[in-house]
């Protein structure tokens, strides 16, 4: 069983405004990150919040998801990541794996969720390759949960992707390279 954790609980400092509730395609953005988790092979749906959680909670509350607030978003991703892989243990299914997923990503949609789930053989971490790098949406088996739960700070999910190499098997998505950080970024979406 594979769970998916969509991070969503930053301020958008650089933006502005909740960059989880800017529409695209007559959606807000957090709305497509999580009806692509919901039309996946994923068995749950977290949606961590944090900030302007008031603001963006009624956008998802009548989706089949499970919404959790992190109060300590200020510390930076690694305190939403803990979060959610907590819920995420606390489930009394025994999950195999988990899809870490951002809400700034407008292009991942189901069949890529899928693709990450089932290139998922021999490898433990399977990340997304766009833009020379390699990054979110990635899953990590579950022999990682407890590593994911010692990260702090800004520290992304990535510092498991730089320290075990060998284990990490590549989906390629171009484009993986738009995410919406600034109003400019957001510009060039529309």
């Amino acid at each position: 069983m594979t769970g998916i954790v969509i991070l969503a609980a930053g301020s958008s400092s650089r933006l502005g405004q909740p960059k989880q509730n800017l529409m695209y395609e007559g959606e807000t953005l957090l709305q497509r990150a999580v009806n692509a988790a919901m039309a996946s092979l994923c068995d749950v749906v977290i949606v961590v919040l944090g900030a302007n959680e008031e603001a963006i909670t009624p956008t998802i509350e009548n989706k089949k998801v499970t919404i959790i607030k992190n109060p300590d978003w200020q510390e930076g991703m690694a305190s939403s990541i803990r979060a959610g892989i907590n819920r995420l243990k606390q489930n009394e299914q025994n999950f195999d794996s988990v899809i870490l997923m951002l809400c700034d990503q407008p292009f991942v949609d189901a069949g890529l969720l899928d693709q990450l789930i089932q290139n998922k053989q021999a490898k433990g971490i399977v990340a997304c390759a766009y833009n020379e790098t390699i990054g979110p949406p990635v899953l990590f088996d579950r022999k990682y949960f407890d590593e994911m739960l010692l990260l702090k700070g800004q520290e992304g999910a990535k510092k498991l992707i730089l320290k075990y190499p060998d284990d990490v098997e590549t989906v390629p998505f171009p484009l993986g390279a738009v995410d919406i950080d600034t109003m400019e970024d957001y510009e060039r979406l529309e």
